[in-house]
This record gives structure tokens, C-alpha cells and sequence, in this order.
């Protein structure tokens, strides 16, 4: 069995649970079939296993350089993004006129985790590429999506998002950079960005940076906020290269994890090179102005959840590597055993042992359902029957951003610090792999926003928009699955749907407590825990979801998801009612606590 992913568990959820197969009778996606779908699976997952996987830990070791003024990389990462590039893999569920396989999002994402789990941090280039032509098809001018677009799905351009920068961090209010609109209607930016992942790499020909700043004269905030392509190197119209931008490699920075990917300092309108003689970065408007960060969020909402789906996919594998060794490592005796002479036993003999695989099972098992379902959402909202389905798709999808993003990068990451603990003193050790995964996804919890504005997001603005549709969607949700479960016949599965059911009408119950004092700052005081036990709740139905599709069907493997349900509800999903306990005594703890207390 690979010790990447585990394929019997993709086709359970892809195929028995999520249904890809019904998919192709919809227009978009009427020329594959169940067939076609395993099949790119199977491709996906040789290319992770012989061209990703071998260099993960030399990319760890071997960290991008700055050399003569660009980052050079080992040289095993372009040759592992070539055989992807010409697999047709950077955008499958693109359109066929952007050079897309028209795959459905389900299988987009399933066949992006086996790259992930290989090697987060090669990944990391080509799904920031496909987030970033994503935008540029949904918001870009024709002759912007035929000059950058096609390069890109080639796999011979690269792409970035450039929000941060060293003053703003996350408050994307107090970005700086500046865009000013030149006789042509070009614009030239100046400015610093911060944490560019992929932001320079000898990888690719060009890169396409997607850069948010502000006219001069833009009102303050992120509603002076516009979105500019800002290419490396410029694109003349018959799609060559033209001469460098203003865009210079400031230097690297060095993370604990994710080593292999290029993070940077950029520096745009320096000086540094100057197309036409002129100072200041050539950039694009893409959308309208001021009108930017909904363009950005675009790419930002599909990053998240792919920083979830990244999450899982680093929990998966080392749960797979900790359950491997558990089943190999012959150590100690069973409890109770008092002859020394006795041979001793494998790992997975110990209670405490199976304890900590059978969480981190239920950690990455249920994140890796959640992280499908919400791509099986973005198949719903591109191509539902009914223009109804579709919004009420879109609205759920964005009730569940915050949770896909946040759940899988705390418990998933759990899972990895489990798979240390299984291994023992080995653990910790660069000799085997869990070590580098712990690290790699460590960085998760902050990427793309940390869980402190998960939780302002799902508490301050998700459950209350549109006067509470979205949260209505989530309950009337979660009440379909608790309804089949009791009406199934199985009273265990009925059981779990009357616990899962209280804890829904509990969180219900204190949200209206949150919002009914008419002070945000004490409301969102404690965001973070309310996002905690949102996602555990959620986490808890995706559970149900699989233990009902696993009704009536007999093997270990269906053995085993039944058992990783029954952990769920009983070991996780009681840890939200002290939470939401707390939540409802309003309590003012850390909004009182003072800064020269610390």
C-alpha cells in the first residue's frame, strides 16, 4: 500500500459517496466517464509516486538560493513540473479554450492531494499557477486570458499572489503599493510584497504575479484596493518574451517548513530594471478598479481550501507512515505480559498505540472528506440543474471556506504530531520522514489567514450574512443527513444523528447569544474557540455522511471507517459543549487582559 495516500479510501469517498460518476451526464463534463476519472487518478498518482516523491526530502535539505540576483533551485523540481506540465496537469478542470481538461472539481482536487502528500512543497508552484489563471479567466480582458492564459495551463509561465507586505502582514487595509495609470492606460507600480511563495524560481520561463495595490489617489482601505498582472518578464502580442520588468528579487526568506518552495521579498518599481527606460513595474488592471480584493478573493477562497486540502493531505501521509511502522516496530509487551523472555510485540499491540492512529485517522480521514465535498460543491455551482442550486451551492461553499481552511491545518496537523509520537525518540529524528511533514504543516495554520481571522470570518461576517441564509443552508444541511440517519434502520447511525443534532441546536443557540449583545469586539473576542467547535461539528456530520455511505458493506476497510466514526462521536464531538459553554457566558477574559500584564 503507498504510504503517500491511500487510493482505497479516494475511490470510496470520490466514487461511493461523492458520486463522480453522476457528474458526467452534465454538459461541462459529458465527454468523461467513471473510466476516464480512474484513470487520471492512476496517472496522478505515478507521477506523485516516481517524480514528487523522491525529492521531497532532498528539497527539504536543499533550500532555494539567491544567486546573482534570482533563486535557484535543485534541479529535480523542474524536471518533476515538466512530466506534470505535459500530463496536462496544471489546470485539468479549466475549460478545453484555456487548455483544461474539463475535469470535474472533485477529481481536480482529489488528483491534487496525491501531489501535495508527495511533496508539498513542489506542489506548491503549479497550484498557485492554477489559482492564479483561475482569476485571470474569471475577471481578465480577452486579450489578457489569450496572451497569459494559454502559457500557463502550458505549464511554461508560473504564477503568484502578491497581497502581503512587510508593514501590513494580514491587514491588507494598510497596503502601500502603489499603481499609477500611465497616457496609455498601462500602470506602473511601486512597491514591496512580502511572503511571495513562488515570487522568483529558474523553474519556468515567466512568472505572472497577481498584485494588489492603490492609486494615489484611492480611498483609503481595501475598497481603494485594485488587482494588476504584473509579468516578470514582459509578453509581446505574438506571445513572446519581451524585455525584464521592474520587478526584483529583494531576498529569500527561510521557513520551518514547505523548504523547497521559494518564498520572497519583492520589490516592484526600484529601479532595478526599467522596461522603456522608465522606473516603475508595467502592470495590467484586471476587473475594475478599486474593486480588487473581490478579484483576489477569487484566488484567496481557492487557496484556502487548498491550504486545507494541503493540510490533510501532509496529516495523511504521516499517519500512513506511523500506522506502517506501528505495524512493523516490534516493541515492549502487551499489558499484563510479566515474562521478559517472551518475544515482544508490534506496536499496534498497544492500546495507547491504537489510540493515537485510530485519531489520526478520524483527523485525516474526515478532513479529507470535508476538503472533496466542498469541490463536489464547486461542481454543483458551476453546473447544478437550476439556477437555484447553484446560488445555494455558492452559499454553502462559502459558509464552509473558513472550516476547509482551519479544521484540517489544527487537527490534521495534530495527526502529524501523532505520527512523531507513534515513532517514539525516532520521531523527532531527520531520518525518518514525520519529522519533515510536522514541519511542512506547521506553516498551514497561518497560510492564507490564520484561525484567529477564521473565526472573525465565520463568526462575524458568515452566520450573519445575508440575514443568516448561510448558516440557515449549513442547519437545513447537516438536518438531511440526520434525518437519513435515523431513517436508515441502523441505531447506532441513528444514535450519532441525535448527538449530532444536539450539538447543531447547541451552536445555534449560543451563536444568537454572540450576536445579541450589539458588541462586536466582545463577540469575536473569542472567535477562534467558536470556529473550533463549528469545524468539530462539522467534521462530525462529514463523519455521518461516511458512515451511511458505508451502511450494510462488509471488509476491514469498511470496518474500519465505522470504528473512526464511532471515535468521532464519541472522543471529538463532546469537546465542543465546553466550548460553547464558555462561549455563552460572554466571557471577557482575554479582551480585559492588558498589555504591560504580559
Amino acid at each position: 500500500m503507498s504510504l503517500i495516500l491511500s487510493r482505497r479510501d479516494l475511490d470510496f469517498l470520490v466514487f461511493e459517496w461523492l458520486d463522480a460518476a453522476a457528474l458526467t451526464s452534465r454538459e461541462r463534463y459529458q465527454d468523461h466517464s467513471a473510466e476516464t476519472f480512474h484513470q487520471v487518478l492512476d496517472t496522478c498518482e505515478a507521477i506523485a509516486t516516481d517524480h514528487f516523491a523522491p525529492h521531497n526530502k532532498l528539497n527539504d535539505q536543499n533550500e532555494p538560493q539567491f544567486v546573482n540576483g534570482g533563486a535557484v533551485t535543485i534541479p529535480e523540481v523542474k524536471r518533476a513540473l515538466a512530466v506534470y506540465s505535459e500530463a496536462a496537469l496544471i489546470a485539468p478542470g479549466q475549460l478545453y479554450e484555456y487548455g483544461g481538461m474539463q475535469l470535474p472539481a472533485l477529481l481536480e482536487k482529489a488528483c491534487a492531494v496525491w501531489f501535495r502528500a508527495a511533496n508539498i512543497a513542489t506542489s506548491a508552484y503549479p497550484f498557485l499557477t492554477a489559482a492564479n489563471l483561475n482569476v485571470i479567466a474569471a475577471y481578465g480582458e480577452d486579450w489578457q486570458k489569450e496572451r497569459f492564459i494559454p502559457p500557463m495551463t502550458e505549464g511554461r509561465f508560473f504564477g503568484t499572489m502578491c497581497l502581503s507586505e512587510p508593514q501590513a502582514g494580514s491587514s491588507l487595509s494598510d497596503v502601500r503599493t502603489r499603481a499609477v495609470k500611465q497616457d496609455d492606460g498601462i500602470y506602473r507600480l511601486y512597491g514591496t510584497k512580502m511572503w511571495i511563495s513562488g515570487g522568483d524560481q529558474d523553474i519556468s520561463e515567466n512568472i505572472i504575479h497577481l498584485v494588489l495595490a492603490r492609486s494615489p489617489d484611492g480611498i483609503p482601505g481595501v475598497k481603494g484596493l485594485s488587482l494588476y498582472i504584473v509579468p516578470k518578464f514582459l509578453v509581446n502580442e505574438d506571445g513572446t518574451l519581451g524585455e525584464r520588468n521592474d520587478v526584483v528579487l529583494a531576498g529569500l526568506n527561510h521557513k520551518m517548513g514547505y523548504r523547497g518552495t521559494t518564498n520572497t521579498l519583492l520589490n516592484f518599481g526600484e529601479g532595478g530594471h526599467r522596461p522603456g527606460g522608465e522606473a516603475g513595474a508595467v502592470g495590467y488592471l484586471i476587473g475594475q478598479e478599486n474593486n480588487g480584493l473581490a478579484c483576489m478573493f477569487h484566488m484567496m477562497n481557492e487557496a484556502r481550501i487548498g491550504v486545507g486540502s494541503g493540510a490533510v493531505a501532509l496529516g495523511y501521509t504521516g499517519y500512513l507512515h506511523a500506522v506502517d511502522y506501528a505495524k512493523s516496530r516490534q516493541q515492549g509487551r502487551p499489558n499484563g505480559a510479566k515474562d521478559p523472555t517472551t518475544p515482544q510485540v508490534a506496536l499496534t499491540r498497544h492500546t495507547d498505540i491504537r489510540r493515537m492512529l485510530l485519531a489520526a485517522k478520524s483527523y485525516v480521514e474526515g478532513g479529507m472528506a470535508l476538503a472533496l465535498y466542498c469541490a463536489r460543491l464547486v461542481d454543483e455551482e458551476r453546473t447544478a440543474q437550476t439556477p437555484e442550486a447553484r446560488v445555494e451551492a455558492h452559499l454553502l461553499l462559502d459558509m464552509l471556506t473558513p472550516i476547509a481552511k482551519s479544521w484540517p491545518s489544527q487537527w490534521c496537523l495534530e495527526a502529524n504530531s501523532l505520527a512523531i509520537q507513534v515513532h517514539g525518540g525516532y520521531g523527532y529524528t531527520r531520518d525518518y520522514n514525520v519529522e519533515q511533514f510536522y514541519r511542512d504543516n506547521r506553516l498551514n495554520p497561518i497560510h492564507e489567514g490564520t484561525h484567529g481571522i477564521q473565526g472573525i470570518d465565520i463568526l462575524g461576517r458568515k452566520v450573519v450574512m445575508q440575514g443568516g441564509a448561510g448558516l440557515n443552508l449549513f442547519n437545513a444541511t447537516l438536518e438531511k443527513t440526520v434525518a437519513r440517519a435515523k431513517a436508515s434502520g441502523d441505531e447506532t447511525l441513528a444514535g450519532y444523528a441525535g448527538e449530532l443534532h444536539a450539538a447543531l441546536d447547541r451552536l445555534n443557540a449560543v451563536t444568537a447569544t454572540l450576536h445579541a449583545i450589539n458588541d462586536q469586539e466582545r463577540t469575536l473576542a473569542n472567535a477562534s474557540v467558536y470556529l473550533e467547535a463549528f469545524g468539530h461539528i462539522t467534521v462530525a456530520w462529514i463523519w455521518l455522511e461516511q458512515a451511511l455511505a458505508a451502511l450494510g458493506k462488509a471488509g476491514d476497510f469498511y470496518d474500519g471507517k465505522r470504528q473512526a466514526a464511532r471515535y468521532f462521536f464519541r472522543w471529538e464531538l463532546p469537546k465542543v459543549y465546553p466550548q460553547l459553554d464558555l462561549l455563552e457566558t460572554l466571557d471577557d477574559t482575554t479582551l480585559e487582559m492588558q498589555e504591560a500584564w504580559f
